[in-house]
């Protein structure tokens, strides 16, 4: 873990899974605009392969995207445990904060095998997806996951230095997604990976100052020389 940027691994895997999911989900990413069921599976019949591909890219992007949270917790707790007190930036001390992360971390796991295996069976059965067949509990448990989650995040960087711009959309837009999900059923997934996307990039960016930062293990010093009584010049001749 870098000393000055403790947490850019965790950022680069949330920031990359986050480019790989929007990839895969553009691709073809007309039809989801696109209401007659009919000319649904003839677009996508007609770029099968590309809709297989982009299925494939979002569901990598799906599960790889909670492994860089679980990352962050982890080093947010290990960071704070080298601090000799508590966070000064923030009225809270450490524990909430990592609480919190450790929580957004386990939502995030816990949903994103559901989206891969809606992920799947859109690829597998394209008719079943142009007519909206297949239930709708694995997404909306899925989406239900992740806006506890992007709250969980908000509070854990609003409760840490990292609290800023990015965290406190993090945990606006939880409340609001939540409202969006009950009303409709329904919430584009692209709402996630947005807010998450910005939260790795935060997380790549932030540099940690000189009180935050890990302090390093000094060398020990080297022992004092014994002192020697001065010799007398007429005693060596």
């Amino acid at each position: 873990m870098s000393q000055l940027k403790p947490y850019r691994r965790a950022g680069a895997v949330i920031t990359a899974a986050s480019v790989c999911w929007g990839l895969g989900i553009a691709m073809v990413g007309n039809v989801h605009a696109i209401h007659d069921p009919a000319v649904r599976l003839s677009t996508l019949e007609r770029h099968r392969g590309l809709w297989i591909l982009g299925q494939f890219l979002a569901a990598a992007g799906t599960a790889a995207a909670p492994l860089g949270f679980a990352r962050f917790a982890q080093q947010l707790g290990r960071a704070q445990q080298h601090q000799s007190g508590p966070v000064k930036d923030s009225g809270a001390g450490p524990g909430p904060a990592q609480k919190l992360a450790t929580a957004s971390a386990a939502a995030f796991l816990a949903g994103s095998p559901m989206f891969v295996v809606t992920l799947a069976g859109r690829a597998a059965d394209i008719e079943r997806f142009a007519y909206r067949r297949g239930p709708a509990w694995p997404f909306l448990s899925y989406a239900g996951l992740q806006t506890f989650g992007i709250g969980a995040l908000g509070g854990a960087l609003l409760l840490s230095p990292l609290k800023g711009p990015t965290a406190t959309g993090a945990a606006a837009s939880a409340p609001l997604f939540a409202a969006m999900l009950l009303r409709y059923k329904d919430l584009p997934p692209f709402v996630f990976y947005a807010v998450e996307l910005a939260a790795g990039i935060r997380l790549m960016r932030y540099a940690a100052g000189p009180e935050t930062a890990s302090p390093r293990i000094a060398a020990p010093a080297a022992a004092p020389e014994p002192h020697q009584p001065p010799v007398n010049p007429r005693l060596r001749s």
